[in-house]
């Protein structure tokens, strides 16, 4: 293995000529008019500098244009803005249409996968997609059924597509990708079907797989190397991958890695979370699963990994951790800091150096958080890093199987992959979340390729908290790891936020409202209810000098699945359709684009 990874470093350095910087691509991202990747730019800081839509003027929004999307199933993700055009994408079956913005949003070109509809049954909590990337004149699309697809962005055009995944199996596709220098590194779905998880690096001009990196197994599919490699400053030493699993489980061990992707130039080091463990009945699984549920940093070039961290070992709950790895420099005991800051799906907000994965913080952003006490924060401990898990809201102990109720937060987490926005105006972090818990019932689950492999059954309702709600809009310190302050909402906060220049910040409610608030104080300035729920993420962009908010509506999601499926066992969506029945009563489905200005 070091020798496979010292010759992978030899052709690096060999063709560094080739594989430096997309220069192209940094300049638009930087350019404030544009938004070419979903989340804005590399960091994930889904933060933009244009202030023309400011605190004092943002109340006097109106919807400049709409656009319907003629798919019902449930958007995540939001439009791509390129100099003239915009591209805007569906859930399955997975249309994407360009937009000149010149011409009053003239539809240029469509582009309409013909896919197997057998796909839609293998897809967990529902059909969403996050979204298309941009990069060398060329629109990347991840299907569903796993395709990757380049599209000439002029004409829409396939310059090439290949399979990345095998739905037979229960692999499936709904992140977007993320372009680095020439390359397209994309993820993969299915943890409920019992894939193993991975990630894969293409060629951007050919569709070439450079390499793939598998969440566990051994160290020449994992690419980590025992000596380098660290977890929390140690070296993870030699069959990391296999040796906290039982037998051969590690096959079938889910890590799947359909969050965010965010990357560091200076660094060379792209950053993702790693889902949850299969089977989500953890009695089936003893040992710390490693490496599912680990925030991971590897080089794009090769794909081998700098360092991990583990944040919940032997997952019980469902917490997968793929969600947004948010890259700042923040000042810290006086010193500027390169760090990375990741609010997860198990409560706590974790905050890291992403240098060298040194962690700095990790603390609770809900209160009602009870399965752990907190995280062991003493680099001398033996238990340094681990969270301390409460045994009454366990579900699993001594080998076998635990009926627990109360857990909070539920298996959707206190927050899923709906990204936070930082501030660098402000400092701080605004994060949509869950305020939601469930009893948890584990059961015994035999593995068949391509038939679900969940092996628990949920109820969820409202956390316990002040508001009986079942969601919250944050402001977060991550150096502190405090609550600065907190919207209450009735339903969880599903959408993506948005925070600007103008000390404003975005978000969308499963309502179907969009919402503008005070950055620094959490006051509303303006609410607006578009056609259907919002599980889609807040862009802003500018066209001939005027600044626009753009935002997909679209109910769906793990949240809406009970709409956008039809269901009503209020057991189905492992759970959710029985906590969200009342979303009926306020919005319906509908694919919409509604974009916002100021009037002239």
């Amino acid at each position: 293995m070091k020798k496979l990874l010292m010759m992978s470093a030899a052709i690096v350095v060999g063709l560094s000529a080739t594989a430096s910087a997309n220069e192209a691509l940094q300049a638009m991202i930087d350019d404030p008019a544009q938004w070419p990747i979903q989340t804005g730019d590399y960091e994930n800081t889904r933060y933009s500098e244009l202030d023309q839509i400011n605190k004092d003027n943002v109340g006097d929004l109106q919807v400049a244009w709409t656009f319907s999307t003629g798919v019902l199933r449930g958007h995540e993700g939001s439009p791509l803005v390129v100099g003239d055009i915009m591209y805007v994408h569906t859930p399955f079956p997975n249309i994407v249409y360009a937009l000149n913005l010149a011409e009053d949003g003239k539809i240029m070109w469509k582009y309409e996968p013909k896919q197997d509809p057998n796909v839609i049954p293998v897809m967990c909590c529902d059909t969403v997609y996050r979204g298309v990337a941009y990069a060398n004149d060329t629109i990347f699309l991840h299907q569903a059924d796993t395709t990757v697809v380049a599209l000439d962005a002029k004409t829409g055009e396939v310059k090439w597509s290949v399979a990345n995944g095998d739905p037979s199996i229960g692999e499936t596709n709904t992140a977007t990708v993320l372009p680095v220098k020439d390359k397209v590194i994309v993820g993969i779905s299915g943890g409920e079907f019992g894939v193993r998880g991975s990630t894969t690096a293409y060629d951007m001009e050919t569709g070439e797989l450079v390499w793939r990196a598998y969440s566990m197994g051994p160290d020449s599919d994992t690419l980590i190397d025992p000596e380098n490699t660290t977890h929390l400053g140690k070296p993870v030493g030699a069959d990391s991958g296999t040796n906290t699993w039982e037998g051969d489980q590690w096959k079938i061990g889910g890590g799947s890695t359909w969050g965010w992707y965010s990357y560091d130039a200076e660094l060379d080091l792209f950053y993702y979370g790693t889902g949850n463990p299969s089977t989500w009945n953890p009695a089936q699984r003893l040992g710390d699963n490693r490496w599912s549920m680990t925030i991971m940093a590897r080089n794009p070039d090769t794909g081998v990994a700098k360092w991990l961290y583990q944040m919940t070992p032997h997952d019980e709950w469902d917490y997968d951790g793929v969600n947004e790895m948010i890259l700042t420099d923040q000042e810290i005991d006086g010193k500027m800091r390169k760090l990375l800051t990741h609010p997860d799906r198990n409560g706590l907000a974790y905050t890291l150096d992403r240098e060298t994965g040194e962690l700095l913080v990790a603390e609770k952003f809900d209160p009602e958080v009870n399965w752990t006490t907190g995280v062991d924060m003493d680099p001398e401990s033996d238990t340094y890093g681990r969270p301390a898990v409460v045994a009454a809201y366990s579900t699993e102990q001594n080998g076998e199987d635990v009926n627990s109720t109360g857990i909070c937060p539920a298996a959707l987490g206190t927050k899923d992959q709906q990204p936070s926005a930082y501030s660098k105006k402000t400092g701080l972090f605004y994060i949509p979340t869950n305020h939601v818990c469930m009893d948890y019932e584990p059961f015994r689950v035999s593995y068949t390729a391509g038939q679900p492999y969940v092996g628990a059954t949920l109820a969820m309702y409202p956390a316990p908290g002040s508001h009986g709600g079942m969601g919250n809009f944050i402001a977060w310190d991550n150096i502190e790891g405090k609550i600065k302050w907190s919207i209450p909402e009735q339903f969880s906060v599903w959408s993506g936020a948005l925070a600007t220049a103008g000390d404003v910040v975005f978000y969308g409610t499963l309502e179907g409202y969009l919402k503008a608030i005070d950055a620094n104080t959490g006051d509303e300035l303006y609410s607006f209810k578009t056609p259907s729920g919002i599980i889609g993420n807040v862009m802003t962009y500018e066209h001939a000098g005027k600044q626009y908010v753009g935002i997909l509506s679209g109910i769906g999601g793990w949240a809406g699945i009970g709409l956008a499926a039809g269901l009503t066992d209020p057991n189905a969506g492992l759970g959710a359709v029985g906590g969200y029945a009342a979303l009926s009563d306020y919005t319906a489905l509908g694919g919409q684009l509604t974009v916002f200005a100021l009037p002239n």
